[in-house]
């Protein structure tokens, strides 16, 4: 069964391009990583070069498995004693309690959660300069991975990863009274897949999972290649190295909506996995994001997704 999609803009979908929407996930939480070997602890872990980070920057990084597969993948804030985690919605606690099991007794580290209660949502749109405004982010972060703290709030600014915006961490209980100063329309999951499908990006569940590695899904961007060992460093060094990456995420246009699961097939033999699927209210079609073998995965291919024809194009989508 397919899910629901939206067939024509709706006001969360203009929002988006031309107002501001909010993105309220649930248990979109935050987790403190301390303590003087905190970021050599991190850095030993994933993929991104923590230790060139300075305070008032950030990054998305990938922990890998030791076959390199995506186990987390989360933003970490550099801050003068202490990296804020932004883990995927829902996965707090499995990223603390994976992080706590790879504490050695010589590690001075300790991951844990916020005193009190901290909440985040995601303010997106060409007016959302105007919304934090309001709550007193007249200035706000220039650069990609910049963020500021301004009464008790902490403003990110963040273009690569998730849908671009602004996310706002801020204590749990003010979190209603200052969504009601915006006046940003809520933005519904489903029109959230939507404008995440056109843009072209990987999501936790979707195609950042243990089926795949970080070059496959999407997030080669988020994986340093001038620093030292990590879990799964090598395989992923490799594969750069010697253009080994077999698998990579495409979209794929097609007269009727896929199904997220459903086999992608060349000539009856599986080549790879729808991993999204939407209608597009910006192109009027059905789009989807797929993780298709070479040489299937090339521009112009058409391929068979349960009897119906698609087409496999780069990312993101032209017209997006």
């Amino acid at each position: 069964m397919t899910e629901p999609f939206i067939t024509l803009a709706s006001p969360a979908y203009d929002a988006l391009l031309h107002g501001v929407a909010v993105w309220r996930p649930a248990s979109a939480e935050v987790l403190l990583l301390e303590d003087a070997d905190r970021v050599d602890f991190l850095q030993r872990m994933t993929t991104n070069d923590i230790k060139r980070l300075r305070v008032g920057e950030s990054c998305v990084t990938v922990l890998t498995s030791p076959t390199a597969r995506i186990v987390h993948v989360f933003t970490v804030l550099a801050d003068t004693e202490t990296l804020w985690l932004l883990p995927a919605p829902g996965d707090a606690a499995a990223l603390e309690r994976h992080l706590r099991g790879q504490i050695f007794f010589m590690d001075k580290v300790r991951v844990h959660r916020p005193d009190a209660p901290l909440l985040r949502f995601r303010l997106i749109g060409p007016q959302a300069p105007a919304a934090l405004a309001q709550i007193g982010f007249v200035s706000l972060p220039e650069r990609e991975g910049e963020w500021m703290r301004l009464n008790g709030l902490i403003v990110l600014k963040q273009e690569s990863y998730d849908l671009p915006g602004y996310e706002v961490i801020a204590p749990a209980e003010r979190v209603g009274a200052i969504l009601e100063q915006f006046q940003a329309v809520p933005l519904d999951e489903v029109t959230y897949t939507a404008r995440r499908v056109e843009l072209g990006r990987p999501a936790p569940g979707a195609e950042l999972t243990e089926e795949y590695n970080p070059l496959e899904a999407g997030m080669a961007w988020a994986c340093a290649e001038n620093k030292g060992c990590y879990t799964g460093q090598e395989i992923i060094a490799r594969q750069i190295t010697y253009d080994k990456v077999t698998r990579m995420l495409v979209g794929l246009r097609s007269p009727a909506l896929l199904a997220p699961g459903a086999m992608v097939t060349v000539e009856e033999r599986e080549v790879g996995r729808i991993t999204s699927a939407a209608f597009s209210p910006q192109l009027q079609a059905p789009v989807a994001l797929a993780i298709l073998k070479r040489p299937h995965n090339t521009p112009g291919t058409t391929v068979v997704v349960n009897g119906v024809e698609a087409t496999v194009v780069a990312l993101p989508f032209t017209g997006a």
